[in-house]
């Protein structure tokens, strides 16, 4: 039994909501984004439907990685965009809206796309040990 909520864009995969299809393979659905940043603002998704990224089979995953970099080409041919972000977010307080993994390649042209804030801090020596020792465990699990 999947744990997978029904969300839009399950809808939009089955046709149920039409949407401006970008791109489509086995595994994976690229289209408009109807609210976008800017012009070209596309979302792309998993035909798996898993809410966040680590929820993702190998296969998922190595199909989005796959045709991420040729979709972020065909934005900024079609848009002349010489600048992009790639976002994509996991959980409701890392912004997460629709709780199905999605990419947004978001244009950036001036002051439109995505605007963002980088308040970034320290790394300290024993910090960076302790993290080190507990993921490379989790790998190995």
């Amino acid at each position: 039994m999947s744990d997978h909520q029904p969300t839009i864009f399950d809808k939009i995969l089955s046709g149920e909501i039409p949407s401006y299809k970008v791109y489509e393979d086995d595994h994976v659905f690229a289209f408009l984004d109807i609210g976008p940043l800017s012009e070209g603002h596309t979302l792309v998704i998993p035909k798996e439907r898993k809410a966040q990224l680590h929820q993702l089979s190998d296969e998922s995953a190595a199909a989005l990685g796959r045709v991420l970099p040729r979709l972020c080409r065909a934005v900024m041919n079609a848009t002349g965009a010489t600048a992009y972000n790639v976002l994509q977010n996991n959980g409701s307080a890392a912004h997460q809206v629709v709780m199905h993994v999605h990419f947004h390649i978001i244009p950036k042209f001036g002051g439109q796309g995505l605007g963002i804030g980088w308040p970034a801090g320290k790394l300290s020596e024993s910090t960076a040990r302790d993290l080190l020792d507990k993921m490379r465990r989790a790998l190995e699990a």
